[in-house]
């Protein structure tokens, strides 16, 4: 079987971004644009993946799966110079290289695979991605002799008015016999209307050698979209969005307005689940079945179960279970985990606790570094004080216990089983079990005393 070696270009700056950061970094659907090349690419059968890094190096390292080399271009002296930083990398490897663009998050892996299957089949040294496209301008024009044989790749800076008419375009993707493209980067020159050292001239010399060059053509344009600009990167963002949410409603999920929902590459959802307009849904999120998610709802990194109803809110790295009623207007912080049948209301957030089974936080409450037990009540404006201003603090309320409204739980504190607190208490000492806790300064009562400031200041009011 055929060796394969993936090499992605990912060393541009990406001028026409005007951003300080490395143009594969810029994120879609919350994840970096090098992300969906490099899953395209994880579906091909490669021994090696390699990733030439230039601009931003270091950060763009640390977005590379544990399977992806790095390997760096010194100078940012074109794509010809990018792909020779790799020769040493794989000094050691026999076999077929291809070359990937970075920018170009829309490739799929059924192209990537179809490159390589022609490629194989073939037997050529060269294989080519090309497309037909209605706009050829900005590409590199494929020139093909009367025979149609591809004989070079014309970048639009160096073409005559006469090449510039053809339709068909260098992709950017290839696949290369290792020998011969290393052997044709030494014979490549600057001489163009750039000054550097261009990839593409490896075709010409395959063709002036009479070396085969073989090509596939890529059945959708849109694949082949690379991102230069930020209006570019919308329009990216649009085809991905649109193809995964047509997967999902195809896996039986419904989603109100696909226009306004947002999910990423690597949630997963289960069917009949229905999704609300404006919610966002990144990272490695879980969405049990029979859920109802949003509206304006933003998830990053959860796992909720089954038929739990979640809308204007916001849940970072955290656990859901089922049956969980989530909002409006909450939100759960990462390291929070809330179990089966359990409510987080109106103006809640919830900070690295644990809220038992059944258990409520109706509205207007913080719960931060605290575990609540199961069947518990906890009152409007109920706030655990974790915070010392040095350390935080556990607070910790057991089974069926009923917190009156606006208890201050200064912690570490315990509430006890079946333990109450009165309205408007401080707790600052533990709650036994089945007590009451009450903590009150007595109340006074001045009688006619509104009369007499009234009377003071002339019956005005401020």
């Amino acid at each position: 079987m055929s060796r394969l070696a993936v090499i992605v270009l990912a060393a541009g700056k990406g001028k026409r971004m005007k951003s300080s950061l490395p143009k594969v970094l810029h994120p879609i659907l919350g994840e970096p644009m090098i992300f969906y090349v490099l899953d395209s690419c994880s579906a091909l059968p490669a021994e090696r993946w390699l990733v030439v890094l230039g601009h931003g190096a270091s950060e763009v390292e640390k977005h590379l799966p544990s399977w992806a080399e790095p390997v760096y271009q010194e100078r940012p002296l074109g794509t010809g110079d990018a792909v020779r930083s790799a020769e040493k990398a794989l000094a050691n490897f026999e076999g077929s290289v291809m070359v990937v663009c970075g920018d170009t998050p829309l490739i799929t892996r059924e192209t990537l695979l179809s490159l390589w299957e022609e490629h194989k089949i073939t037997k050529a040294k060269v294989t080519l991605l090309t497309a037909q496209v209605s706009s050829p301008q900005g590409y590199g024009r494929v020139i093909r002799d009367k025979s149609g044989e591809i004989v070079k790749i014309v970048e639009e800076k160096d073409a005559s008015e006469e090449e510039k008419k053809e339709r068909e375009i260098n992709t950017g993707f290839y696949l290369f016999e290792k020998e011969f493209l290393f052997s044709a980067l030494t014979r490549i020159t600057p001489s163009n209307a750039q000054g550097e050292f261009y990839l593409t001239d490896v075709v010409r010399i395959a063709s002036e050698e009479g070396i085969r060059i073989s090509s596939v053509g890529a059945t959708d344009e849109e694949e082949i979209l690379g991102v230069n600009s930020r209006v570019e990167l919308a329009k990216a963002g649009e085809i991905l969005r649109k193809r995964i949410n047509e997967k999902w409603m195809r896996e039986g999920v419904t989603i109100v307005d696909p226009t306004f929902t947002y999910i990423g590459p690597r949630t997963k959802i289960g069917k009949d689940t229905v999704i609300h307009p404006l919610t966002t849904i990144f990272g490695e999120s879980e969405i049990g079945e029979g859920c109802e998610i949003g509206p304006c709802a933003e998830l990053l990194d959860v796992k909720i179960g089954r038929a739990t109803r979640i809308l204007y809110a916001v849940a970072h790295q955290c656990k859901v279970g089922e049956g969980v009623e989530i909002g409006p207007f909450a939100r759960l912080r990462a390291g929070t985990e809330i179990q089966n049948g359990a409510k987080v209301g109106t103006f809640v957030e919830i900070k690295k606790s644990s809220i038992g089974e059944g258990s409520k936080v109706p509205h207007l409450s913080y719960i931060g570094d605290a575990t609540i037990g199961k069947g518990v009540n906890v009152g409007a404006g109920t706030i655990t004080c974790n915070f010392d201003g040095f350390r935080k603090h556990r607070t910790v309320i057991e089974d069926e216990a009923f917190i009156g409204s606006d208890t201050m739980l200064v912690a570490p504190v315990k509430v006890g089983e079946k333990a109450f607190t009165g309205a408007g208490s401080t707790i600052t000492q533990d709650v036994p079990p089945h007590a009451l806790a009450v903590e009150r300064s007595e109340q006074k009562v001045i009688k006619d005393w509104a009369k007499k400031k009234r009377k003071k200041g002339g019956g005005k009011s401020e």
